[in-house]
């Protein structure tokens, strides 16, 4: 096993925290990469819209996720923006965002598990109020309670992964944009943003789903590089480390990006912004079935599943003309997809005593 995760390569650490009165402590500075050991979005989607949202052309990570997944499904919810209901894994996460985004309000000594889980009802309460059709989530009172019951249960696992008491963010739920050099605005929403005393960065996403298998770790990447890719392009600072906090199983996935990761990133979103303008020019929208499918809200609506999308306006689906599937399959192959093979995942043990490095235990 290399010493440090390097370009190219994420470490996956299985968390097992040593007990300090039954949270982990974290230290309070941002280390070397190679001194890190063991430690620490169904995700809820990432706001697309911000200060800027009205300007030129524009691309988010979870919308250049879904052209990558299926550019039909691109166009029903960019273009058709056809509702979709909500989900109970998705509102728990929208839920638990909620509650540690609360939680650094607190004077630094009261961020403790009690003061997160009282946190849980009100926050509850508060969603509700702004989106009353999640009530209809649950068909009764015990149904709800047991979903409250695993919001909680994340929590339980974040405290498991770092201790906040130590920790002052710079930045939570960040804003961010950068306009490339040909007019692409790329945008979204930081979970966290950490910043140490000397002014190395770190991305923090949290997911309350439990970890995917390697196979699909390369999804969660590409939205971290994107964030990676904006946060250089608009403060010249390639951040330190990326790391993805899954609050489902205790996992963490942790990248380090340099520059030449980075400008791969960045011909990657141009040519997939190509291929989305092809495919908007052309009206080609063709679905790309996979194992995704099954928890689509808009199967009913897809060719693949006998259905018929809406009219599109001015346009006909001309498979001679280079839509969206061949635009798509121009751009990307499988592997990008599915993983890359360039996404090495190691799974380290942790040793007691190990040193511990950005604001970890």
């Amino acid at each position: 096993m290399p010493d440090r995760p390097g370009t190219g390569a994420a470490r996956r650490t299985l968390r097992q925290p040593r007990n300090h009165g039954g949270v982990s402590v974290a230290s309070p500075r941002l280390g070397p990469v190679d001194e890190i050991v063991a430690v620490e979005i169904a995700d809820p989607a990432a706001p697309e819209e911000g200060p800027g949202a009205a300007r030129g052309p524009a691309l988010s990570p979870s919308r250049a996720a879904d052209f990558m997944t299926c550019p039909l499904l691109y166009r029903f919810r960019v273009i058709d923006k056809l509702p979709e209901p909500p989900s109970a894994a998705a509102a728990r996460g929208t839920l638990v965002h909620a509650v540690l985004e609360r939680l650094f309000d607190l004077a630094a000594a009261a961020r403790t598990l009690d003061a997160a889980r009282a946190l849980v009802q009100p926050e509850w309460e508060r969603l509700l109020a702004a989106e009353p059709g999640l009530a209809a989530l649950f068909a009764a009172e015990a149904e709800r309670d047991a979903w409250i019951q695993a919001a909680a249960a994340a929590l339980d696992n974040y405290f498991r992964l770092e201790d906040p008491r130590r920790l002052e963010p710079a930045d939570r739920e960040l804003y961010v944009e950068a306009e490339l050099g040909s007019g692409l605005r790329l945008r979204g929403y930081i979970d966290r943003l950490d910043v140490a005393p000397a002014g190395d960065i770190r991305v923090v996403d949290y997911k309350t789903g439990k970890a995917p298998p390697q196979d699909f770790e390369a999804r969660a990447l590409f939205q971290m590089k994107f964030y990676a890719l904006v946060l250089w392009r608009a403060r010249g600072q390639i951040p330190r480390l990326l790391q993805l906090m899954y609050l489902g199983d205790g996992q963490v996935v942790r990248y380090a990006p340099d520059e030449a990761d980075l400008l791969a990133t960045e011909r990657k979103v141009q040519a997939l912004w190509r291929a989305i303008e092809r495919a908007t020019d052309a009206g080609d929208w063709r679905p790309r079935p996979g194992r995704l499918c099954e928890w689509c809200a808009h199967k009913a609506l897809c060719p693949e599943f006998g259905g018929t999308p809406p009219p599109l306006p001015g346009h006909e689906t001309l498979p001679g003309r280079g839509g969206g599937a061949e635009a798509l399959a121009s751009v990307l192959g499988p592997a990008d997809i599915t993983g890359p093979a360039d996404i090495t995942v190691e799974v380290p043990v942790e040793t007691p005593g190990g040193a511990a490095g950005l604001g970890n235990a």
